[in-house]
């Protein structure tokens, strides 16, 4: 696991530039931008990307294509609306806020197309100190793209997600080969990797953690303070699929949920309209 801390991964006009050549892998990646109102122009290249409003909203146009996302004051208030950007593109970002690109390489070309917020699954999964939020945004049920996978995760003050810790680093049966970005808003927290690597790192806004084997969990959030991840996944498959293996260890956790209560404080954004 690679800890990038918040500012230390920086390429103008980007505040995080993280690619698969600087992550040291083949398919995942994430970029942020933070607009004032002025444009910022770029081509995708051979990445498929979204774009995803962290906070604010902008005007994106790509191929002829304008789109207008309104965006939300920050990750803890809505669930945003998104645009998907295909491979081999030019794009324009006008707008005033901040903006998270996760990106994935891809062979195939899909349209730029709008994601509505309305149409987003807000999940809550599992109870009691486990309960958490997730927003399948880009999951591969929700969305249909080439190879990228992004979903949002909020957990409440107190609570764990990731949790019980899984992996997804071989193709083998139950399980997909996967490389996985976490980017942090909120906190403080905590994230746990471990099995080949072991590391235990403190994390807050802008930190971005990078996963490229081994299990991981439980992301923690700090008592008083909710935390926020985008996990942004991409492997080598042709059939995108989230599904991984639990530690065989701690697998028997999600069977306690079924005595547990759900964490009143969840859904804990606002239901899009």
């Amino acid at each position: 696991m690679t800890l990038i801390p918040a500012g230390s991964a920086t390429l103008a006009p980007w505040a995080l530039w993280v690619t698969p050549e600087s992550a040291g892998w083949t398919y995942a990646g994430l970029r942020l931008l933070t607009l004032s109102g002025e444009s910022v122009r770029f081509c995708t290249g051979d990445e498929e990307m979204l774009v995803l409003p962290l906070s604010g909203s902008c005007e994106v146009e790509c191929d002829g294509v304008r789109l207008v996302l309104e965006g939300r004051t920050s990750v803890f208030h809505a669930v945003s609306d998104f645009a998907y950007l295909p491979v081999d593109t030019t794009v324009r970002i006008t707008g005033a806020g901040r903006f998270a690109l996760p990106s994935a390489r891809a062979t195939r070309s899909f349209p730029v197309r709008y994601g509505a917020a309305r149409g987003v699954p807000v999940e809550v999964r599992g109870a009691g100190h486990a309960s958490h939020q997730v927003n399948n945004f880009c999951a591969p049920d929700a969305f249909d793209c080439d190879r990228l996978i992004a979903v949002e995760v909020l957990t409440p003050g107190g609570n764990w997600s990731s949790y019980p810790p899984h992996k997804h680093d071989s193709a083998a049966a139950g399980e997909t080969e996967l490389e996985e970005i976490y980017y942090f808003e909120g906190g403080p927290g905590y994230q746990r990797v471990y099995g080949t690597h072991d590391v235990l790192a403190e994390v807050s806004a802008g930190d971005v953690v990078l996963v490229p084997r081994g299990y991981h969990g439980p992301s923690m959030a700090t008592p008083g303070y909710d935390l926020y991840h985008l996990s942004v996944l991409a492997g080598p498959g042709r059939k995108r699929s989230m599904v991984s293996c639990d530690d065989p260890r701690h697998a028997w956790i999600r069977s306690s949920w079924a005595e547990q209560a759900v964490d009143p404080r969840l859904p804990m954004t606002k239901a899009a309209r």
